[in-house]
């Protein structure tokens, strides 16, 4: 199974950012057998009632995917819940699951699988992502930045590699994480620069265990004013509509 993974769709988005990650979502759903379709628990949203707009739109099977079930304290709550998400749109299935604990994804797999048309490999059957380890190294910073600033800036960074090179079996990594605002910079170096360097450690070994191999990261954080208005600034920075 090949499984794409897109951005959120973002309502209301304004910046060049939001409009690409948008196009990068919407453009996913129209070249694949199925589409998984994931909400929060008992939460309903604008945003997943804009998704849903375009999720109609597709003629392959789509599989409501309720996660996060570990959550709901009050079960109750759930079945009536189930009932109203049922009336919104006739899913293919709805299921109900916990990725943190693993609850339901087994069965969620083996729906998937009675849906997808079976083919020769389009890839190799050892390879886990068709990108590369430079564009994982971005994203190993991303993740880190995102789980150690939480909601303080979610899309006032981004990260471009600046250097990725093997030296003596040991890849060197220079990457430099752009924000907005000056005032951005502070948050991400912290005090006495003790946030980015608890960054760059985290990211360091989540890259050594995918990459198999000593890894020296180096990391910098500048300002680039504007940039997430900027298309220009974001093909530069690798966002590509391809």
């Amino acid at each position: 199974m090949i499984y794409v993974d897109t951005p959120g769709l973002h309502l209301g988005g304004k910046k060049a950012i939001n409009r690409y990650m948008n196009r990068a979502a919407s453009s996913s759903i129209s070249d694949v057998d199925a589409v998984i379709f994931v909400v929060d628990r008992t939460r309903w949203t604008d945003e997943d009632d804009h998704v849903l707009e375009k999720v109609k739109q597709s003629t392959v099977p789509v599989f409501l995917v309720i996660n996060k079930i570990d959550g709901v304290k009050e079960k109750d709550v759930l079945l009536p819940h189930l009932t109203m998400l049922s009336e919104k749109h006739r899913f293919y299935q709805m299921i109900p699951i916990s990725a943190k604990l693993g609850d339901g994804v087994e069965q969620l797999e083996a729906e998937i699988g009675k849906v997808l048309p079976v083919s020769e490999p389009f890839f190799p059957v050892d390879q886990v992502t068709d990108r590369s380890e430079r564009f994982m190294a971005s994203e190993f910073v991303r993740e880190k930045l995102m789980r150690s600033l939480t909601q303080e800036l979610p899309y006032s960074t981004t990260v471009e590699i600046e250097k990725f090179s093997m030296e003596n079996g040991v890849r060197h990594i220079h990457a430099v994480i752009w924000v907005e605002r000056e005032g951005q910079k502070g948050i991400i170096i912290g005090k006495k620069g003790q946030q980015l360097k608890r960054i760059g450690e985290l990211a360091r070994k989540d890259m050594e265990i995918a990459f198999d191999g000593k890894v020296f990261l180096q990391l910098w954080v500048k300002v680039r004013s504007g940039w997430a208005d900027d298309e220009r600034a974001l093909r530069s920075l690798g966002y590509q509509d391809d």
